[in-house]
């Protein structure tokens, strides 16, 4: 690799020294289009085609002899993967790519803060430079469609909105390390069962008003560089070269000036591939799919295959430097552009980490005013479950971390705790999933425990008699069929029968804490019976101190929920009228899976059906409380500013996300009670008020008008509701458009 540089080095020198100015293309201070155009004619046909696939793994060809490097992607919307072999996904054994692990997607998004998505961002790319690193294959915005989905942790949770105004400074802040985003998995990539073969069936309403404004956002607020395509098909053509998805929506109308990039084999077709928007393609073995030869990169569907059909003449060569042109802007705005060294592992790193975990997990409940934990009174702690000891950096597929550190709940309270002369007691409570290794990045725990249920329930049940507050961390891992890639969860419930470890917990003491770690909601028919309930996420490198501070109320807790807690699963669209996870064809190894909710996703089909959830989307609770007054809304044609006044009523500092969604009171079509549409997050002081102002434009008055394929704002009355939770918004504003 380091001869590789090496010469790309010296080639690029040698080039600027026997020329008697730069070359064009190499020349920064110069448009990147003309750039572009100038270095596109000096490729030979080999090097266009090697360029737009890959060469190993993670990496795809640069061109020595004109001083291009090569390029090198990573695993990475949580954290900067460690290096893997050549043609292998198991790690290469280095001992310098050990990073900072972030909170989980699920966690940025219910911070509810757009400025800390950009520092989430910034953080990424800075790690990601320092080890070489061009592109992070990363963010993801698929919607949460149903809470079985195995990869709803690496998302931004239900609704096109908040999805939208968290993924735009995310990008903005990892470009501008010179590091691409890679937009994933674009479209409709909303379960992990039958990924590969699933053809999903959606109106082009639901399709443009729920499923694409995030991408959409991302490409043209956020400037991405770089999309890449989802495993699944829709109208029968996989995503990854899918005329509608890439060529008409992405590329046509969207004006997306990136590179497509294919999920690891998701190409399947070389005709198609060419013609149907894909850039460049990625992959293992031979096809980049099935196992078949090593290092058969020059087998791909963009490599000799489509060179043959070059030279036959049954293909444009102007098709090929399209994708060409793409490829060369790209790296213009990476390895050939001039950019920050980076850093890795700074303390500046781990706050950003602790900042957004401590943004990010939401309090569900707090009768009685149990938490946060009082030293003076709780001087006697028990924590019980498996996730408390846990490492949660390790597994869950392509988001898998090698972190230099992951500090663990029990340590964290512990950490904190202890000092104050409190006793933190462990149980176990029930066995999970006692394995930690990933592609060969292993946690080095050994967590294995044979003792029967019945034994493990009464330990915890006699300890906690005489505790003074119990705190059960459990929830799901990232073990099969749990919070993983590759496969769906098998059901609602909490798995490895944690539900009746808590309600035994619950009738041995009152003070009882459930600690819910996880990126998707969970069944909780104990809940009634839990005076206290918090949502952990996975946090990360930092995930011990940050529970501990919001626990102990270092913190105050002030995460929303990104998505809505269903009370039973049935509530969810996708399973009360959808047919998730499809149907199979009969003689064809084709699963197709009709969205029939259409545009009801989340609380929208709960308030079309007047379903009441366990927790609302927005919902989190603080240990303060706040007042809302004074809502008003001025302005005219289409453009207003509601403003509400906002108060900290509470005895602690604290933060509150106004929420603005907007009801159209009487509608040509069918449209939900109400939709998101602004929210802005304010830090009061004890007794500080603050007037919060939103704007509200006619594109938040629109819906999609599937027969003209435009969005349409009618006139007529509309209300802005405000609050605190979908279903808490106390203040209504009429206006008319």
């Amino acid at each position: 690799m380091k001869k590789f540089l090496l010469a790309a080095l010296v080639a690029a020198s040698m080039l600027v020294a026997n020329a008697a100015t730069t070359p064009i293309y190499l020349d920064e201070s110069l448009p990147i289009e003309q750039r572009v155009n100038d270095l596109l004619p000096r490729l030979t046909l080999d090097e266009k085609l090697a360029i737009i696939h890959a060469q190993s793994k993670f990496s795809s060809a640069g061109v020595a002899r004109l001083g291009i490097p090569t390029f090198w992607t990573d695993d990475g919307p949580h954290g900067v993967r460690p290096d893997v072999l050549w043609d292998e996904w198991e790690q290469a054994g280095a001992t310098n790519d050990s990073c900072v692990a972030f909170p989980a997607l699920t966690c940025l998004a219910a911070t509810w803060n757009p400025a800390i998505a950009r520092r989430y961002g910034v953080s990424l790319g800075e790690e990601a430079r320092y080890r070489g690193k061009d592109m992070i294959l990363g963010p993801g915005v698929n919607i949460y469609r149903t809470p079985l989905n195995g990869r709803n942790f690496e998302y931004m949770g239900e609704d096109p909105f908040l999805a939208s105004q968290m993924v735009v400074p995310y990008v903005q802040g990892l470009q501008s390390l010179g590091v691409s985003a890679c937009i994933k998995h674009y479209a409709l990539n909303n379960n992990e069962h039958e990924r590969h073969t699933t053809n999903v069936i959606v109106d082009d309403r639901a399709l443009h008003e729920i499923y694409l404004p995030a991408f959409k956002a991302a490409v043209q607020q956020g400037g991405a560089w770089a999309i890449m395509g989802a495993y699944n098909l829709y109208n029968n053509q996989h995503l990854c070269h899918n005329q509608v998805m890439l060529n008409d929506i992405l590329k046509r109308q969207w004006g997306f000036d990136g590179v497509v990039v294919s999920d690891w084999g998701g190409a399947h077709d070389t005709w198609q591939a060419i013609h149907n928007g894909l850039d460049m393609e990625f992959g293992t073995w031979t096809d980049g799919l099935s196992e078949g030869a090593k290092n058969a990169y020059d087998s791909y569907y963009l490599a000799l295959p489509y060179k043959k059909l070059l030279q036959e003449g049954k293909v444009s060569m102007a098709t090929l430097d399209e994708k060409v042109r793409r490829v060369l802007r790209l790296m213009m705005r990476t390895t050939l552009a001039t950019r920050p060294r980076g850093s890795m592992c700074s303390n500046e790193h781990y706050q950003t980490a602790r900042d957004v975990a401590a943004e990010g997990i939401v309090l569900l409940k707090n009768d009685r005013g149990l938490l946060p934990i009082d030293p003076a009174r709780h001087r006697r702690i028990l924590v019980v479950g498996e996730n408390a000891i846990k490492m949660m950096t390790v597994g869950g597929g392509s988001s898998s971390l090698k972190a230099q550190h992951e500090i663990l709940p029990l340590d964290g309270l512990r950490q904190r705790l202890e000092a104050d002369g409190v006793t933190v007691d462990y149980a176990r409570g029930y066995v999970g999933d006692p394995t930690g290794e990933y592609n060969g990045v292993t946690t080095g725990q050994s967590l294995k425990d044979d003792r029967a249920p019945e034994v493990l329930i009464a330990e915890a049940v006699e300890k906690a008699r005489h505790a003074d507050l119990v705190i059960f961390m459990g929830g799901l891992n990232k073990a099969q069929f749990q919070d993983s890639e590759g496969d769906d969860r098998k059901d609602y419930a909490l798995p490895y029968d944690q539900g009746r470890v808590i309600e035994a917990l619950a009738r041995a003491n009152k003070n009882l804490v459930v600690v819910n770690i996880s990126g998707n909601a969970v069944a909780m028919p104990w809940r009634k019976q839990v005076p206290a309930i918090v949502q952990g996420w996975f946090l990360g490198s930092e995930a011990g101190t940050s529970l501990a501070r919001i626990l102990v109320g270092d913190d105050n807790p002030s995460g929303k929920l990104p998505f809505s807690w269903y009370e039973r699963l049935d509530d969810c669209a996708a399973h009360s009228v959808g047919d998730y996870p499809g149907t199979k064809r009969a003689n064809e190894n084709i699963w197709d899976e009709h969205y029939r909710e259409g545009i009801y996703v989340g609380y929208r089909w709960l308030d079309k059906t007047k379903r009441r959830p366990a927790f609302a989307f927005g919902h989190g609770l603080s240990y303060t409380t706040f007042a809302m007054s004074k809502g008003k809304i001025t302005g005219q044609d289409g453009n207003y500013t509601a403003t509400v006044t906002v108060t900290n009523t509470g005895q602690r500092a604290g933060s509150e996300v106004v929420q603005l969604y907007i009801t159209d009171v009487k509608s040509s079509v069918d449209r939900p009670a109400k939709e998101l549409k602004g929210f802005k997050k304010v830090h009061l002081q004890p007794g500080e008020s603050r007037v919060v102002s939103i704007d509200i434009t006619p594109d938040m008055l629109s819906y999609y008008d599937a027969s003209q394929h435009r969005w349409v704002a009618e006139p007529g009355e509309f209300i802005a509701r405000l609050g605190t939770a979908s279903d808490n918004l106390p203040i209504a504003l009429k206006f008319t458009y």
